[in-house]
């Protein structure tokens, strides 16, 4: 199969989908030509067919005595390498397109890692959003009761993703631990006094401002003095942050689904903590942030505008883009590029669209691909994962140590692969081929299955 039309044509209501396999296929085009063994062995058509889908509902009783039903979804995309890998998300806008694309995504950035884990993701329509803790805990146990027949340490384990943080990867693990009686590492981003690792919440955001570190390093520059644009207000926003002001940079902007916040003189420490107790404790919006900053401005965002007035109002250096997928389109790129952003590393998956991302490469913006770039938080939940195989918990710096190595590791890798196919800067190319070999070669030596 050398385009899309195989995938389109069996599920062509998937949009995000055909999007997630129509990027790999074009990079990986020079690789299928030069390998018939991976023609004959009709490799892309393996590659893109999850090994299992599971699709159940979870019925569910809120504070009021009232019956709901939400759907559940598990995608088990490729287990060559390891077990299955990748996080759970709850959230109106989940369905099968979503989730195949991201468990698609995650299948590459996993091998990228160099960490035995395979790729897959899963999730619900629930929307945690206004939900008691109680209704939270009773929608998990709903939730688990039928996850946990498919889902084990040397099966498949889950992580968090949007909507589902600690909270909820608690009520999750404590469900699961009554119905298959056994304490075991089934699920990562658990706390720390039961088994979570030093640096998972930081993880994504650390891993995408150091990717971002590297590809400067290439022009023999720092993020030092950098401004620099997020969006989101979430974890890996949060923590992006944290560590661009670690190495010297100024945040200057996060936002949430209604609109966005822009601080001209900066996010500093104290700004930042203010936002984490505004996010993580009071459950609040982004607006009620200049209540305590007057000097910022909260700019609220029509989802119908064909831009964002984020990338287009705001000059800076950097952008991490770290809410969503395709939250920047061709104008937003655009803008980005003329507003003076040279580089853009990715904390959220497919963030970008197609269009944008051919105008960041013409433009020579040191661009990171998610399934690089953010490849922080699944590999902190490979580190947790062999802490608790070993019965052991490593030390802040040492996960930290680990997690930097991770993603400079990454980044060479990229950059190797990309200078062999005649791709010189172009990670995109160098991400989706390095990750693909390793996947595809562990599949052709395990036979057909």
């Amino acid at each position: 199969m050398d385009n899309i039309n195989f995938v389109t044509e069996r599920d062509p209501y998937e949009k995000e989908f055909h999007q997630a396999v129509a990027e790999v296929i074009e990079s990986v085009r020079p690789v299928l030509e030069q390998n018939p063994l991976y023609r004959n062995e009709r490799i892309m058509e393996r590659v893109v067919e999850p090994e299992r889908v599971i699709l159940f509902r979870i019925p569910w009783v809120d504070d009021q005595k009232q019956v709901h039903v939400n759907r559940g979804f598990r995608i088990e995309m490729n287990s060559a390498i390891g077990p299955y890998k990748g996080g759970l998300r709850f959230h109106p806008s989940v369905n099968l397109s979503i989730l195949k694309f991201l468990a698609f995504e995650q299948v590459f950035k996993n091998a990228l890692t160099s960490l035995p884990m395979g790729g897959g993701k899963g999730g619900s329509d629930f929307d945690p959003k206004g939900k008691s803790d109680m209704e939270i805990m009773r929608f998990c146990q709903s939730f688990m009761s039928e996850l946990f027949r498919h889902i084990g340490p040397n099966t498949d384990v889950p992580a968090g993703d949007i909507g589902v943080g600690g909270r909820e990867i608690g009520y999750l693990f404590g469900m699961y631990k009554k119905l298959a009686n056994e304490f075991t590492g089934v699920l990562t981003g658990k706390a720390l006094n039961w088994g979570g690792s030093l640096i998972r919440p930081e993880a994504t955001g650390y891993g995408s401002v150091y990717f971002a570190a590297e590809m400067l390093t290439t022009r023999n520059e720092t993020l030092e003095g950098k401004r620099c644009l997020v969006s989101g207000s979430g974890n890996v926003s949060q923590y992006t942050m944290e560590k661009l002001l670690h190495l010297g940079a100024t945040p200057i902007s996060f936002s949430d689904s209604s609109g966005y916040i822009y601080d001209e003189v900066g996010i500093d420490r104290e700004k930042l903590d203010h936002l984490m107790y505004l996010k993580n404790v009071q459950r609040g919006r982004v607006s009620e942030y200049v209540e305590n900053y007057p000097e910022a401005v909260y700019v609220p965002v029509d989802q119908e505008l064909d831009h964002n007035p984020m990338w287009k109002d705001h000059k800076g250096d950097c952008a991490f883009p770290s809410a969503t997928q395709n939250e920047i389109n061709e104008i937003d790129a655009q803008n980005l590029v003329t507003n003076g952003v040279y580089v853009v590393s990715e904390g959220a998956n497919m963030p970008t669209n197609p269009e944008g991302v051919d105008i960041f490469l013409e433009n020579k913006v040191l661009y990171g691909p998610g399934k690089a770039a953010n490849a922080g938080g699944v590999s902190v939940s490979g580190l947790e994962m062999s802490q608790n195989s070993m019965r052991l918990n490593w030390p802040r710096e040492e996960v930290d140590k680990r997690l930097k190595d991770i993603m400079k590791n990454i980044h060479k890798m990229c950059m190797e692969t990309a200078d062999q196919y005649g791709a010189s800067g172009n990670y995109v190319v160098g991400a989706n081929i390095a990750g693909f070999v390793k996947v595809v070669d562990a599949m052709i030596d395990q036979g057909v299955v």
